[in-house]
């Protein structure tokens, strides 16, 4: 079953390491989902967000900070 997640008070954020530039992944944590949405898309109606659970979510980050190679591009 999809539920359609309303975004429009979504709080957006990015790394630290991003150090304030706007070619980022920004991160919202929503009704129990995270969305995903590319720093270049802000303000833009179209733009595609991702929507994954939020154990996904932790799967993905967890093992990024394990060390996991294979999540990354090479």
């Amino acid at each position: 079953m999809k539920k359609k997640i309303d975004l429009t008070e979504a709080i957006w954020v990015k790394s630290d390491l991003s150090n304030g530039g706007d070619n980022c992944l920004e991160v919202a944590f929503v009704d129990g989902v995270v969305a995903l949405r590319d720093s270049n898309d802000v303000g833009d109606p179209d733009a595609k967000i991702l929507i994954i659970s939020e154990d996904d979510y932790r799967a993905f980050t967890g093992g990024v900070a394990k060390g996991q190679r294979d999540l990354l591009l090479p």
